[in-house]
Parts: structure tokens; sequence; C-alpha cells
């Protein structure tokens, strides 16, 4: 349901206290501001020049250091720390809170009273001020916005936040709590998804996506104004980040939430509801000229609309709690183009959602390993040991060589997907064993799960040693590039023999005429980017020739060719 929080006889945004803005480096370093920036009024706050402001709180922290908060370790194994947001009925007092340790993992299983808060955390330069345990606390100001919004005036509010209620600072916790992580917010009585404050027709763009909740038609929106309005609602920050800060996790949020409130300032929706509108037909001009966003929208709607009727007893192995929604490998090709503070929590943040029966202790989140040594881990949980693997500290790529062979192409694939991003495809399969034992070709229908790169005629299945999932690629000039390091089939094969098992097929590695592959997982250069930037250069270098750069539009006729043949191979 769609409502507006009253707040005080006044439907505008909470004010914030004077005393509530502060010009901090970073959160992590608690520092404290002096007594001339304290004095300033926001707005002139704003235009503090962000450097010099940031040197003198730094040097007045050293003198202040008392005032800040200061963490104490949590009391026992198996707990977290929770936030009180203080009642109160002055909607412009200062914000007030208190940390306090609970045992979650030794109160049983089903709904918490608490809610968690999933959000984006903001400008690091651009803080405020707030009271825990009656010491300064910073925080941004988009946090700030979301607990003034989240304050009731008479009742206390017990909340779960990723950047109060975890020590950012102490590594060893960190990595203790990212494994309660999906535990946490499955246990939350709801999660609440905070957009941002009410900006650029926000309000319009829920009321339109509530109303088209609501109407079972499939009559499309015309009002140029409200699609415009619901386009710079989806493009928000919150709906591209996996983590946001160090540790928290858009995606497995909504993954493990029970109950999901959407809220933009003071309005909000259901989770649910806001699904059902943006997968209706009413909303396909979302699409027509943005199939990333396409992309970025199914995903979190898939997790939104699976959690309503996701089972509540999660598995628990090899000490980690996870919600088994898909394997990790499905999991990381859905969600490795998403935005991510650091590299290492494009893995980290999806072990929650894994259903995978055992994940290896290589894997398990620990931020002092070296992002190519983590990658490397991946690859080899992924595709077995037997391949060689070559990582860098700073791209997120793997160059791979294994053996193995290949076993079809894709000879068609449908131009619609599922709800939830699957895609069905047919395939050629060359080397399928009959009744005879001798090696057949047959056609399979497959659907394929959701994946950051998409799937076309051509592309090649193959099955590399050791692994025992399919791996479909693209050729290249002199290698192969990897769209589904692990494709996992809705359906097994069928032969004359009966059907077969993907677990069987290992065997065809040894039977048939092995292949050296030197394969390229690039998770930063996808071919829809490369594709992209072809046509612009394209474009470009029509401009360039218009206003007589012929030179410069030669290069980018050239620059955009060598990026059509790399997308799409030579002729």
């Amino acid at each position: 349901m769609l409502s507006s929080e009253p707040r005080k006889n006044d439907s505008s945004k909470p004010t914030e206290p004077e005393n509530a803005s502060k010009d901090i480096n970073s959160p992590a370093t608690h520092e404290h501001t002096n007594k001339d920036v304290q004095s300033l009024k926001k707005e002139d706050q704003d235009q503090v020049c962000p450097t010099l402001s940031s040197q003198t709180l730094r040097n007045d922290a050293n003198d202040n250091s008392e005032n800040m908060y200061r963490y104490s370790p949590l009391a026992r194994p198996g707990s977290i720390r929770l936030l009180r947001l203080m009642a109160h009925t002055d909607e412009n007092a200062r914000i007030e809170c208190q940390l306090f340790d609970y045992p979650l993992q030794e109160l049983g299983e089903g709904t918490h009273l608490y809610e968690a808060l999933s959000y984006v955390w903001g400008d690091p330069e651009n803080l405020r001020s707030i009271f825990i345990n009656q010491h300064d606390f910073p925080i941004t100001k988009n946090l700030y916005s979301a607990l003034l919004y989240l304050r009731d005036r008479f009742i206390d509010r017990i909340i779960w936040v990723d950047a109060l209620c975890i020590h950012q600072n102490d590594n060893e916790e960190k990595g203790q709590q990212i494994l309660f992580m999906a535990e946490i917010y499955s246990k939350a009585s709801r999660v609440i998804v905070w957009l941002g404050e009410a900006e650029k027709d926000s309000d319009r763009a829920l009321e339109q996506i509530h109303l088209a909740a609501d109407d079972t038609s499939t009559k499309p929106l015309v009002d140029e104004l409200n699609k415009q309005a619901i386009r710079t609602l989806l493009q928000r920050s919150w709906f591209k980040r996996i983590w946001v800060r160090v540790l928290t996790q858009v995606l497995p949020e909504v993954a493990a939430a029970r109950n999901i409130l959407i809220k933009c300032g003071s309005t909000e929706i259901g989770g649910y509801a806001f699904c059902a509108a943006l997968n209706s037909r009413s909303f396909d001009f979302l699409y027509e000229d943005s199939p990333k966003l396409r992309s970025l929208i199914r995903s979190v709607t898939y997790l939104i609309t699976g959690a309503v009727f996701r089972r509540k007893k999660v598995s628990r192995s090899s000490g980690t709690f996870s919600l088994r929604i898909r394997p990790l490998g499905e999991l990381i090709e859905m969600y490795h183009d998403r935005e991510a503070s650091k590299r290492h929590d494009k893995v980290f943040a999806l072990l929650g959602m894994s259903s995978d029966d055992s994940i290896s202790a290589d894997l398990l989140p620990d931020y002092e390993i070296p992002w190519e040594r983590l990658l490397e881990r991946v690859v080899r949980f992924l595709l077995g040991g037997q391949v060689s693997v070559k990582t860098w500290a700073e791209k997120e790529m793997a160059v791979i060589k294994s053996k193995g062979c290949i076993l079809g192409r894709v000879s068609s694939v449908q131009s619609s997907v599922t709800w939830d991003g699957r895609r069905d495809v047919d395939v050629i399969l060359k080397n399928i064993l009959g009744k005879s034992g001798c090696l057949g070709e047959r056609s399979s229908h497959w659907t394929l799960q959701a994946s950051a790169k998409s799937i076309k005629i051509g592309d090649v299945i193959c099955l590399l040693q050791g692994a025992s999932k399919p791996t479909i690629v693209r050729l290249r000039e002199d290698h192969c590039t990897i769209l589904l390091i692990a494709a996992t089939p809705r359906q097994i094969i069928q032969n004359e023999s009966g059907f077969v098992e993907w677990s069987n097929n290992q065997q065809l590695v040894n039977l048939l005429h092995t292949r050296n592959f030197q394969l390229l997982w690039d998770w930063e250069n996808s071919p829809e980017k490369l594709q992209d930037k072809a046509t612009r250069s394209w474009n470009f270098a029509f401009v360039l020739g218009d206003v007589g750069e012929y030179k410069q539009a030669e290069e980018k006729f050239r620059e955009a060719m060598k990026g059509y043949e790399t997308v799409f191979g030579k002729e």
C-alpha cells in the first residue's frame, strides 16, 4: 500500500538541526569538527572547501577524540549489535541512538522484533553527526535523512544498520559479521529500502507504480512526465550497488527479506506491489531504449518477488548461513557487472545466497586476501583444480588455460525472457553418445539462467577437464571469451539411450579429442559494453567529418570497426 507519513501537520521533509552537518573526510575516522565549522549555518557549511575543512578536522580530532563514540567488543559469538533510534516529538531535534548487543543465533529461527535498513551510503565528504550512547558519530547525509524519516515521535525503533552496528575499523569483526548478513536480513521483521529523499518527481513516480500494481490492464503509460519520473527514480544509486560502503549488501538484503517496504522521502510502497508494477507490460517503455536498465531492475525484482515465497527454514552448512537461491557461479554471472566499493564484495556479497552444498573455506570472507588471489580461487572453485589461472591486482578478469572438448553450439535464442531473467535457447550438441556407442548430433532445448552477458546464435558450448558444468564461450581471433562460466541447463540432455545428467558427461572429455582452450573471463568489458563504445565512436566519427576533422574521423572509424570486430568477429 502506498502511503505518506504525516509529520507534525507538515508534509515537508524534516529540517536538519544546525549542528548536524559536519564535513568529515571518512566515517571510519570518527573525526570531530572544530568550533568554527560547528558554528556555521548549514548553507554556509556546504560552501566550505572540502580539502581545507577535512584537514582542519583531522587536526582537531586528535584533541577531541574522547567525544567520539568507541565500540566495545561483542560479548559472545553469534551476537550482533542493534540500534535503538530514540523517539522525539520535535522532528528538528538531534538524532540520539543507543547501540546494544543482541544474541541473534541464540534466539532460534523465525522473525525477530527488529527492522533492517537497506540504503546507499552516499557521499563520504558530505557528513552529519548523530549521538550514539551520548557520543558523537559521523554518518553520511543520506543515512542521516533516512534516520530522520524513520524516527517516530513516541516509540523507539529498533533497527540494524551496517555502518553503525558493525565496527568498520575492526577487520576481524567485519569478517565474522559478514557471515551473518543473510541471517540478519532473513530474521528481520521488515527490511526498509531507503531510496533517498523526495526529489525530481519521485512522488509522481511512486504514485504511478502504485496505480500500475493495482491495475490488471496492459495499457502502456502514455504521459511523458510520468515516464520520465519513473526512469529517474529507477536510476537511483540503490538499484546499481551490490554493496554500499564496506558491508551493506543491496542484493542479499532483499533476497533474505521476508517483508520489504520501499521508502522515498515520506512516501512508501510494499516491495511486492513495486515489483508487480515493474514486471507488467505497462512498463515496457522503460526498456525500449535501455536494455541495461532491464537487467538492473529485473535482478532486483526477481529477488524481492521471490522473497515473499522463500522458505523461512534456510540451510546452514559448513558453519555458514545461506538462502540457497542459486549456485555461486550463476550468481556471479548475474551480478558481476554491478558496482561495488571493494572488488572482494562482488564475491562475498553473494555467498549468503549460494545454493552450493559446500563453499570452499578459501572463499569465506577475508579482506586481507589480495583480489587477484581471491579471483583465482573463484575460478578454481567453479572449474576445478586442473585449470591454469592468471589474474591481476587491478583488473576484474582472468585468463584461463585448460583442456576440454566442444559439445556444440547455440542454434537459436528466444527473444523473450522470463520474469526472473532466464532465456530459452536451442542448442545442437555434436558429441552425445547414442545406443550404438557412437557419438552423434542431437538438438536440445535449454533454459539458461540470467547473466550480465547475452547469449547469441553461434556461441560455443564446451566442457573443461575437471568442470562439473558446461561453459558457454564466444570465439575470438585467438581465444574465447566466457559468457557463462558454469551454465546450468534447466533440462538434462536427451539422447538415444534416454536422459543423461550433466554429472555423467565428464566422461566425454576422456572419449573425445581434447583441445587446448585459452579463455578470457572479463567482468569489466562485456560484449554489450564494447558494442556501445563502438557505436559511440562510429557516430562521433560522422560528427568529426561534418566539421572537417577528417583525420580524427578516420581514427574514430577504425576504432569503431575494431570494436565491432571484437564483438561480432571478422567476416
